[in-house]
């Protein structure tokens, strides 16, 4: 279905507060900025701003929506004869081993995580994003294993594959706050997919294969 006309001025008006306030994060430090001096810049009122993002932390970590359904996402699509681990090493490995932007091997990426560092307030935010992750990975996996309420496993496996994807963001955002390159952290991370992968056991890499039984 097209979007229309209303939809796409709101989500213009929305990116355009988003950038700006990212531009001032930037420059002067999350901490150091005002959701007033946000809304001045993008010459919007500060209830505008909060309609669009209800705290200020949404206004930097503005796609953080598409993160904490990630995992899931992967997990729905694996193939046929695919575990869910399997689903998402390859996820993983396709995105690194492709440069991809989406998961920050890109130029500039470095700055943003250096106002993520530089922000308590942020960093807090980036936790508790990774705690979604986990508990909507869980309910995925319950949902595609048909595991009973009172089953542990769905959700040590979500903290399991939370860990490997956490892992993996976290060392291209310290590898490129110390100076990498897009292409040299991509090769680095690429060998870390695989240590990581050694380390998962077989109940972990086997758990939901799609077809079986």
């Amino acid at each position: 279905m097209a979007e229309g006309l209303r939809e796409r001025k709101k989500r213009q008006t929305r990116q355009y507060i988003s950038d700006v306030a990212t531009g001032l994060f930037i420059e002067r430090g999350f901490d150091a900025v005002t959701v007033a001096e946000v809304a001045e810049a993008a010459d919007v009122s500060v209830n505008t701003v909060y309609n669009y993002f209800p705290a200020k932390e949404d206004l930097f970590l503005d796609r953080s929506k598409g993160v904490v359904d990630r995992l899931s996402r992967w997990v729905r699509g694996r193939r046929d004869g695919e575990s869910a681990a399997a689903a998402v090493l390859r996820e993983l490995r396709e995105e690194v081993e492709s440069v991809s932007p989406r998961i920050g091997l890109m130029d500039g990426y470095a700055a943003f995580m250096r106002v993520v560092h530089d922000s308590p307030a942020l960093r807090s935010r980036m936790w508790a994003i990774g705690q979604e992750v986990v508990v909507d990975l869980e309910r995925t996996l319950r949902e595609e294993t048909g595991a009973d309420p009172g089953d542990p496993l769905p959700g040590l496996i979500a903290g399991q594959l939370s860990w490997a994807h956490g892992t993996v963001m976290a060392g291209i955002g310290q590898r490129m706050l110390a100076g990498g390159t897009p292409a040299g952290v991509s090769r680095e991370m690429l060998l870390v997919l695989d240590e990581m992968e050694d380390l998962l056991s077989d109940r972990v890499l086997n758990y939901a294969v799609r077809g079986a039984g």
